[in-house]
């Protein structure tokens, strides 16, 4: 089996997703397209470079729908031969994008892919797909359906965080956040966003705000207490399926959930042979990927079981891993994951995380990738793990290697 590399990892800066985002007016296919322009254009590819566009989106209605990758090959300046592949595994959508292009490349299909993906939070809401794990009763029921924050309430309840905790971890992605855009360690991988003139409309990450401290996050409300314990009552759904929890600590609020915000990023991945035809140097090696499946009521505990499964698989532990990247999807999640495998936190989301800089669903499992290769390379380290939790109670991992 031949080895996959990562050539080139890159992403737009996240946008509030709001109407006053300075990305509110840019649809997910122009976003899609200037993200595989910048690919080509970096890396002086010509023709039928790849074999195939894989396109991780999460809520694939209206202008994310109807197989957005191959449009947005047709929208991009890619040769038209390259077809394209939408794919959704939820939040980890991009990382499963560039985690299923790696092991064709490894398998012998095809020498290379890009692979990423999109999420316009602002324009295409998150749940308009009426997805069936949480319209249809069928599968609510059976299942103990409740909402990611609720999930989320119940890792801080039954592992024992608090709201102290989570705020305090939200202030520290933040700070780390800020650090790491004034010391320009993003300015390898963060591409200029333009309209349609061809103007620079954004260049940072918009949603950050550094003056985040614990007084400001403690004035805020648990955004997730009224749907817990009034109408609809999801508390009770909860303690249906965990009886030993004596009632759910609502701990998280805006300010230590991730954000709700429009990105988009790509990773080129090729073998040894194409990277020689278009004289690219690879950056780093994709030495494992894993998916599991979890309990679906707690649903964002998938990080701990599949990094589990990635080591055992490849016979390797969790001393052997120098940097980890673990979406933020709320604070528990990463506290949870810091607790299981006793990690130092200075090691893990070493520039911060989707609590300071926002959670595009599609996109932020190929960003997390391109940050930690990007802090490999600029803290001399050699390997790195990417993990994500999954709605409805999944998880996906990837390790990567220097070379």
């Amino acid at each position: 089996m031949t080895d996959a590399y990562i050539y080139d990892a890159l992403r737009t800066p996240r946008g509030k997703g709001r109407k006053d985002g300075a990305l509110h007016e840019v649809t997910a296919l122009r976003l899609s397209a200037q993200t595989l322009n910048a690919v080509k254009e970096r890396n002086n590819l010509e023709g039928h470079a790849v074999e195939d566009v894989i396109w991780g989106n999460v809520t694939q209605v209206m202008e994310q729908g109807g197989c957005l990758a191959r449009s947005a090959v047709l929208a991009s300046d890619l040769d038209q031969r390259i077809p394209g592949l939408a794919i959704n595994r939820f939040c980890a959508s991009g990382m499963e994008a560039v985690n299923l292009a790696a092991n064709q490349v490894k398998g012998g299909a095809g020498d290379a892919y890009i692979a990423g993906g999109v999420e316009m939070m602002g324009r295409v809401a998150m749940g308009s797909d009426g997805a069936a794990i949480a319209a249809d009763p069928s599968v609510a029921l059976d299942t103990y359906f409740v909402p990611q924050g609720i999930s989320a309430d119940i890792i801080a309840t039954k592992y024992g965080f608090s709201r102290d905790d989570a705020d305090a971890l939200a202030v520290e992605s933040q700070r780390r956040a800020k650090e790491a855009w004034d010391d320009n360690r993003f300015s390898k991988s963060v591409i200029t966003v333009k309209d349609q003139n061809g103007l620079p409309i954004l260049d940072h990450d918009e949603y950050m705000r550094p003056g985040t401290d614990m007084q400001s996050l403690g004035a805020l409300n648990a955004s997730f207490q009224m749907m817990g314990e009034q109408m609809p009552g999801f508390d009770k759904v909860a303690m249906l399926k965990y009886p030993e929890l004596e009632r759910i600590n609502h701990i998280h609020h805006a300010g230590n959930s991730s954000g709700i915000v429009d990105g988009a990023a790509a990773v080129l991945i090729g073998n040894k042979e194409f990277g020689e035809k278009y004289g690219l140097k690879p950056r780093a090696r994709i030495k494992a990927t894993a998916k599991i499946g979890t309990e679906p009521t707690i649903m964002l505990t998938g990080p701990v079981p599949v990094t589990e499964k990635i080591l055992k698989d490849h016979g390797m532990e969790i001393g052997d891993i120098d940097l980890f990247e673990v979406n933020e999807a709320f604070a528990s999640v990463v506290l949870r994951f810091q607790q299981a495998f006793d990690v130092d936190p200075a090691m893990v989301n070493v520039n911060g995380g989707s609590i300071a800089m926002g959670h595009p669903l599609g996109a932020t499992g190929a960003i997390i990738i391109g940050t930690l290769l990007d802090e490999m390379e600029r803290t001399d380290k050699e390997t790195g793990l990417a993990t994500l939790c999954i709605a409805s109670g999944m998880g996906a991992a990837t390790i990567i290697e220097r070379v």
